[in-house]
């Protein structure tokens, strides 16, 4: 008790519960308040009932001493915030040599537990110049999980805490593991642990108490989160192969169990979402889960766990001699034009080695279609990846068209030229390729450039489609698109932020989009067909076709925006319309059958003006 305050409790003048308050607001004391934060008493003035404290964020601040014992928090002199007031050359100096010392002595004088937030706002500006605090903050992180001496959150705004000194090394990670309730955080404090096995060579019987709870977790995870129970079960797994003691029970949840009982729909969709190891080990477990038939439900998700997964089932099917399945499996889905982008990929890529056999001119009629159909989808690009690669594999289109005929390298070029996807740059770089493979290819540039500048024959349905698309873009989707962008940014961490990747995405998306309707509605003509000259094949003409085998078959041929495949009209600029444009009755075209691809010859039979 300070001496001036002693004597006012000898005589009587207050008691001593006031007296040993009031000597914590002594001169020389550290206190703590709500709104000024760490301060120094420098003076009082007991008759007076007054005390000047400079704080951190005010300096000389005179307060009446019943309003200081109600608003101010007595600190020690070794509290952090205390010594940050008269000591923060020594804890500069400590920041940077013992790092995980000073947040120990920080977490200590906040009562063991603190947000990664509060101690930014702690040390940033002060200790730590603001413009370095997040490069310290990620090293001395990392040297913080090593000492084992906190707990470390999973999510920022979680508390960091304090572990009892007196924990072994492996009881701090099973502390670690027991801290957590959630799939996820279960999954981190394994991989902790498979990371530091050797800390429970002496201690065997501390893992063996975590097999239920972790089994018990895999098993609620499974019935909402597969992917969470898959990558559960699996880090299980990387521990007990770890362990020279461990043993799984009898009676515990395989991966073979949840590959089997999964949901075919879900599966590949979770499965996709796991790192490349836990991948391989979840498509190991094909075999156990459904015996001498697991190759084919293999096969089946092969095209729709993401390009991980597709590159670790193809080994796995090649080193266990499941190839001849997946190949069969190619060459179908490649002929329906169904294959994932991913697979297509992959296809490309092996072309010379484990994909040699499948490698086909249906891989190019896929390639354009998978680009196509993503381009006309509403929403972010998921081909993006298979562009960059017809762009950045020097030799891959030289390839495709070397597997072709005449015919169908020219189709495959004309297809090339109309593809939206492509700026006119790529596509010059692209299809100079292609003629080098294919000299032939050379006349169709001069002839679709030209085509290109002229206007565009739409009808005026179809038109007005365009200009509202344009208009939706413009007052609706792009404004919210930006304040989407806003929201996601204000979640934090932009490496690992989904939603803030995904709303960039649909970003350039829109902002593709809309510079491309802009340019299509300044280039169109609108029509009505009506008037359409009817002596050969027009904008604005039906035609009656006879094939081969003399099936009759009925096409109208429209404006550049009127394709309806499933009633039979076509846009005078896609590749059936190309090639019947200007054929009088009697002659004939070389086509291609739109769902099989197959070249088929068609005479011109009759023709007739549409009638709208």
């Amino acid at each position: 008790m300070h001496p001036d305050v002693a004597k006012l409790v000898e005589a009587g003048r207050i008691p001593k519960a006031v007296g040993e308050r009031l000597s914590q607001l002594a001169p020389g004391k550290f206190c703590l308040h709500k709104s000024f934060g760490a301060g120094k008493v420098v003076d009082w003035d007991l008759p007076a009932k007054k005390v000047t404290i400079d704080f951190e964020n005010a300096e000389g601040q005179v307060m009446e001493l019943q309003f200081a014992f109600q608003k101010t928090e007595f600190l020690p002199d070794d509290d952090f915030r205390s010594q940050k007031i008269e000591q923060i050359d020594k804890l500069r100096t400590l920041s940077q040599k013992e790092p995980v010392e000073l947040i120990l002595h920080l977490l200590e004088s906040h009562g063991g537990s603190m947000s990664a937030d509060a101690m930014e706002k702690e040390l940033s500006g002060t200790v730590i110049p603001t413009a370095g605090f997040k490069k310290w903050w990620d090293s001395a992180k990392k040297a913080l999980k090593e000492s084992r001496r906190t707990i470390i959150p999973a999510k920022r705004t979680a508390p960091i805490v304090l572990r009892s000194t007196d924990q072994t090394p492996a009881e701090a990670l099973v502390a670690d593991f027991e801290a957590v309730r959630d799939p996820k955080g279960m999954i981190r404090a394994l991989e902790a642990i498979a990371a530091d096995i050797g800390a429970f060579d002496e201690d065997p019987d501390a893992l063996k108490r975590l097999l239920h709870d972790i089994d018990e977790g895999a098993r609620k995870a499974s019935r909402i989160h597969l992917g969470q129970a898959l990558q559960l079960v699996a880090a299980r797994d990387e521990v007990i192969d770890s362990s020279k003691t461990l043993e799984l029970d009898p009676s515990a949840v395989r991966l073979a169990d949840l590959v089997r009982d999964a949901d075919p729909a879900k599966f590949a969709e979770e499965v996709s979402t796991l790192p490349t190891a836990r991948q391989r080990a979840v498509f190991e477990a094909f075999s156990d889960a459904f015996g001498e038939d697991w190759v084919e439900p293999i096969v089946r998700v092969f095209d729709r766990v993401g390009a991980r997964g597709v590159t670790e089932i193809a080994r796995i099917l090649a080193d266990r001699g499941g190839m001849p399945q997946l190949t069969h499996h190619l060459r179908s889905a490649l002929a329906r034009r169904s294959l994932g982008a991913d697979a297509v990929i992959w296809v490309c890529r092996e072309r010379a080695d484990a994909a040699k056999e499948v490698f086909s001119p249906d891989v190019g009629a896929c390639v354009l279609n998978l680009l196509e159909n993503d381009h006309l989808a509403d929403g972010p690009r998921k081909t993006s990846r298979l562009q960059s690669l017809l762009g950045d594999d020097k030799k891959l289109l030289s390839d495709l068209v070397g597997a072709m005929d005449v015919n169908e390298s020219r189709n495959f070029a004309r297809r090339l030229l109309d593809c939206p996807v492509f700026g006119e740059l790529e596509k010059k770089s692209l299809m100079a390729r292609i003629i080098k493979a294919r000299p032939a290819t050379a006349e169709l540039v001069s002839g679709v450039t030209k085509k290109r500048e002229e206007a565009l024959l739409v009808s005026w349905e179809s038109l007005e489609r365009k200009k509202a698309e344009l208009d939706e873009m413009v007052r609706v989707r792009i404004p919210q698109n930006i304040k989407d962008i806003a929201i996601a940014r204000s979640y934090g961490d932009l490496r690992e932020n989904f939603e803030y990747k995904s709303a960039k995405d649909l970003q350039r998306y829109l902002g593709h989009r809309k510079n491309e309707l802009e340019k299509d509605i300044g280039r169109a003509r609108g029509t009505d067909f009506k008037g359409s000259v009817a002596d050969k094949v027009n904008i604005g003409t039906i035609v009656t076709l006879i094939d081969e085998a003399g099936q009759e078959q009925v096409i109208t041929v429209l404006g550049a925006w009127d394709s309806d495949p499933e009633q039979k009209i076509v846009s005078y600029l896609s590749d059936v319309g190309s090639a019947l444009v200007n054929l009088a009755p009697g002659e004939t075209a070389q086509v291609r059958e739109t769902s099989t691809e197959v070249m088929q010859t068609l005479t011109v039979k009759s023709i007739r003006p549409f009638n709208p």
